[in-house]
Formats: C-alpha cells, sequence, structure tokens
C-alpha cells in the first residue's frame, strides 16, 4: 500500500513530500531513491488512452536524452500495477517501444490528491501534472495540462536543462531560450543591484566582456 508521509500540496522551493509506492518496475521510496538525481515526475489519466500512450512513447524517445543531464523519468496514474505492466507490454509489442522508467501505481489516490493531481470535473483520473525536482527534493518547476492537452517534452527538457544551467552559473535565460528574438542561445547576468555595479556591467560591454543593451540588461555566451 502506498504510504504518503506529507499533509499538504507542496510549494516551488519545497521539498516534495515522501512517499513509498509500487512501480512497474519494483517498489520505491520517493524522493530518497533518487538522491543525486535531477527527477520529471508526472502523471497521466489513465492508461490504455491515446494522448498518454503518445506521451508515453514521446518521454521514451527523448528518455537518453534526459539521462544525459542525470534526470529520470517516473510517471505515475491511480490505475493498478497490473494495468500498466499490461499497457507498458502492449506498447512494446504493437509501437515497438518499450518504457524504461518507472511507472507508479496510485490505486488509492493519496499521491496524487495530495500533488493536486485530482481534476475535480473529471472524475477520478488524474490531470497531466509535471513536477520539475532537483538532486535535493525540491520542487524546482510545477506543470498542470488539462487532460485534452497532451505535454510538449521538449519544453520540458528545456526547462530541466536550463534550470542546471542557472544553478551552474548563477543566471536566467530568456524566453524561448536558446532560440530567442533578441539574444539568441545566451544568458542573462542577473541585473546589477547597486550603482557600482550598474557602472561596472557598462565597462566591462565596452570591453567586450559581455554585452548590455543598458546596466540592468547584460548577457553573455555560457562559459565552457
Amino acid at each position: 500500500m502506498t504510504e504518503v508521509l506529507a499533509s499538504r500540496l507542496p510549494l516551488l522551493g519545497e521539498k516534495i513530500p515522501s512517499f513509498k509506492a509500487q512501480t512497474t518496475r519494483g517498489a520505491i521510496s520517493f524522493p530518497e531513491d533518487y538522491k543525486g538525481r535531477w527527477v520529471v515526475l508526472y502523471s497521466h489519466p489513465a492508461d490504455f488512452t491515446p494522448v498518454c500512450t503518445s506521451e508515453f512513447v514521446a518521454f521514451q524517445e527523448r528518455y537518453e536524452e534526459f539521462k544525459k543531464l542525470n534526470c529520470e523519468l517516473i510517471g505515475l496514474s491511480i490505475d493498478q500495477v497490473f494495468s500498466h505492466i499490461k499497457w507498458v507490454e502492449w506498447i512494446k509489442e504493437k509501437l515497438n517501444i518499450e518504457i524504461k522508467f518507472p511507472i507508479i501505481a496510485d490505486d488509492t489516490g493519496k499521491i496524487a490528491k495530495l500533488l493536486g493531481m485530482i481534476h475535480p470535473g473529471k472524475g477520478a483520473n488524474t490531470v497531466r501534472a509535471v513536477f520539475i525536482i532537483d538532486p535535493d527534493g525540491i520542487i524546482r518547476a510545477m506543470l498542470y495540462y488539462p487532460q485534452e492537452l497532451g505535454r510538449n517534452m521538449d519544453e520540458i527538457l528545456r526547462m530541466v536543462k536550463a534550470l542546471q544551467i542557472s544553478d551552474n552559473y548563477g543566471v536566467a535565460m530568456p524566453a524561448n531560450w536558446p532560440n530567442n528574438e533578441l539574444i539568441g542561445d545566451n544568458i542573462i547576468i542577473p541585473p546589477a543591484m547597486d550603482e557600482d555595479t550598474a557602472r561596472e556591467r557598462l565597462r566591462s560591454a565596452e570591453a567586450g566582456e559581455i554585452k548590455c543593451f543598458d546596466w540592468w540588461f547584460c548577457y553573455k555566451k555560457i562559459e565552457e
């Protein structure tokens, strides 16, 4: 039986609630079993449905890209583990795609309710929720999609990459990064918080060390 140890909906910047669950790849203790790795934990409305099937195939097609980022995928729905197993078998047999990451069987619905994955207007099915969790178990991003809309996995992959770069370099990413309309694949240097730093930014821009539209909007290439 699934064990949930937290008692309220988490927020960005908080630790993901701990729980134990049965998956298609064995029992897990989350997030303890994934300490030191990034995780994309996501829910889907139900097994054996067209949109969900297309999503799992899309996630699997990018699984190696996620793994290169030290990021694991974990699916979840309120179906029983027997349904998950049969569905995964069907995907492999009919679509020639092997789902290599675990799917949580939240048949009691406790985890889904805890994380706000239940849509009150759609019965007991889980919505298409996504939690991006860092190696310390901190929730860094949350996305909630309606049942009618399949997710964009490239966007989720982009978010993991961007969060890691932000952590490593203390920078921010512009809209549509790495294809921003103003600065392309450059990263944004945090705005100056005092006059001396503002003047130093402009001097650095004049020296060609960075580029700036003004002291509060400076950017540069990612350091190799």
